[in-house]
């Protein structure tokens, strides 16, 4: 028999994920206005920074969702012992964690907006001049 303990569900083994190793490229993240796959270039100096930009929002979104689990982790404990000093404590590891809550939602709304950003300049600096290749 299993303990409880050693399981893991899904959303705790894809918090996991490095997304250094991904097989995604900044090639298949800008797409031309007729939504075909627009390959950059090794020499589009913005591909590396822009890829950088997505995997270090990415480790600073894990790195939160950790410190959530941990957080959470400490809460049950504390609820479970019943010891009022530790349901107090619980008040400001709460607010912690709701802080932490809103802070991945303005990573992930910085990266939407970034990601959107990404294929409006790929779009428009695509000049039409790639719709004939295929």
């Amino acid at each position: 028999m299993t303990s409880p303990q050693n399981s893991q569900s899904p959303a705790e083994s894809s918090m996991d994920h490095d997304f250094s190793s991904s097989h995604l490229t900044p090639q298949t993240l800008i797409t031309n206005p007729n939504k075909r796959p627009r390959r950059t270039t090794a020499a589009d100096p913005t591909s590396g920074e822009v890829w950088r930009t997505f995997t270090d929002s990415f480790r600073e979104v894990q790195s939160v969702l950790d410190r959530n689990r941990v957080l959470i982790q400490q809460v049950n404990e504390n609820h479970q012992s019943k010891i009022h000093d530790n349901m107090v404590k619980n008040v400001g590891l709460i607010q912690e964690i709701n802080g932490n809550i809103s802070k991945v939602k303005g990573l992930y709304s910085e990266l939407s907006s970034s990601f959107s950003s990404v294929l409006r300049s790929g779009q428009d600096g695509n000049g039409g001049g790639n719709d004939a290749e295929e």
